[in-house]
Formats: structure tokens, C-alpha cells, sequence
């Protein structure tokens, strides 16, 4: 394997589950990828934050939408172009990083699609309460931590993509189903530990997981 690889993931704020991943490049392509997989895992539309690479805007843009045909404006000249529009119940904002000497200075949030407002609204019933990436890159120091391919500044790099995606894809299983997430097992009052994994927060499994269990199932991983 030549080059640099962009692993995308996305993450659910109330169960902690990382819905859906794609090792790939930092492009359009891959975006719309990464984006029409993860909205087939979807039921419904979430509140989506990230960074500010466009490539979420243009891909929520193809994936919600509806073509608005101008009317005719009886003046001379070539008509208007039907444009895409965005529907009015997506929500997606951003979070912008200035940094100074290498260090974050100063972190401020943008809108994109919806109103500021509902999305609050929406997301003080979220562990998130506003506008973040937290959990996003706080799940990155566990991908580094449990796979030394993604560890930084190392010579334990990836050479292969087919194995890189094949290790990736059980680190990810294992942190779904098999290992208890401490926020979610730990009672707020009593502080009792319950073993709770992401997916028995988001409704898909109703244990944990053994290793052995796991690795019985076929994976799919990316070519």
C-alpha cells in the first residue's frame, strides 16, 4: 500500500455506536460513499455535525433534496436551471478550529443546513447538549490505542489495504458488541457496573459479546 489513507467514521452521540466506517481517500468519491452507507443504516434523519470539509455538504445535498424548477420570467435570455434544494428537515452544522503554534485557540460553530435553534433543540435531548465533534475524536484515540496501524509517528504503518481494512473492521466489532462502554454501564446515581455495550444501547444486541462469538461470523471488509 502507497500513500496516505482517510478512514471515515460515523458515530452515534446516544449509544456510542460507530454506525459506519470506510477506509478510502479524502475525496467526493469516497464521501458519497461513506455517506449513502451510513444513510442506509439510518431510520431516520439525525442531527449531523462534523468538520468543515465539503464533501459532507455536497453528499447530504445529493442524498436530500428536491429539484426546483424556476418559473419563467418572460424576459429575454436562457431560462433558469432547475437547482437541487435541501429539505427542510435536515439539520448539519459544523465546528471550526483556529489554531495558533499548533495549538486550538479557539473553537466556533457554523450552521449549514436547518435552523440553529431546532438544532439545539434537538440535541440538548443528546449527550452531545451542542455543537461538537467530540465523540468523533475522542473514538480516533481508541482506534489508535487498539490498532497499532493508526498509531502516529511509528514504523508499524500499514503495507497491505486489504488487511488494514480486515483488522479495522474487528476493532470496530469488538468496540460495538463486545466491549462494555463505561459511560453507558456506569449508573449515574449509584455507580453499579452493568456491562452495556454500543449495541445494546442502540437496540441491536441485548448482551455482550464474547471474542469467540464474534469472530465466528463472517466480516466483510473493503478490497
Amino acid at each position: 500500500m502507497t500513500g496516505e489513507r482517510w478512514i471515515w467514521t460515523a458515530l452515534d452521540s446516544k449509544s456510542r455506536l460507530l454506525a459506519a466506517h470506510l477506509i478510502g481517500q479524502r475525496t467526493l468519491d469516497d464521501g458519497r460513499k461513506f455517506m449513502n452507507d451510513l444513510k442506509e443504516r439510518i431510520a431516520e434523519k439525525p442531527v449531523f455535525t462534523s468538520d468543515e470539509l465539503p464533501h459532507y455538504r455536497d453528499t447530504l445535498l445529493e442524498m436530500y433534496h428536491s429539484v426546483v424548477t424556476p418559473e419563467p420570467t418572460g424576459w429575454p435570455g436562457r431560462p433558469q436551471l432547475p437547482f437541487k434544494r435541501i429539505l427542510p428537515d435536515v439539520d448539519y452544522a459544523t465546528v471550526h478550529k483556529t489554531r495558533e503554534n499548533g495549538r486550538v485557540v479557539c473553537v466556533g460553530t457554523r450552521v449549514i443546513f436547518g435552523k440553529k435553534k431546532r438544532i439545539l433543540e434537538r440535541l440538548a435531548d443528546t449527550p452531545s447538549k451542542t455543537i461538537n465533534t467530540s465523540f468523533v475524536e475522542r473514538s480516533n484515540t481508541d482506534w489508535r490505542l487498539w490498532d497499532a496501524h493508526l498509531c502516529r509517528k511509528s514504523l508499524t504503518f500499514a503495507k497491505s489495504l486489504r488487511w488494514l481494512a480486515a483488522k479495522f473492521a474487528i476493532v470496530v466489532s469488538v468496540y460495538n458488541f463486545v466491549r462494555p462502554h463505561e459511560s453507558l454501564s456506569r449508573d449515574k446515581i449509584t455507580r453499579k457496573f452493568v456491562p452495556k455495550t454500543p449495541a445494546m444501547a442502540a437496540g441491536i444486541a441485548d448482551r455482550p459479546w464474547c471474542l469467540g462469538e464474534l469472530l465466528s461470523l463472517p466480516m466483510p471488509c473493503q478490497p
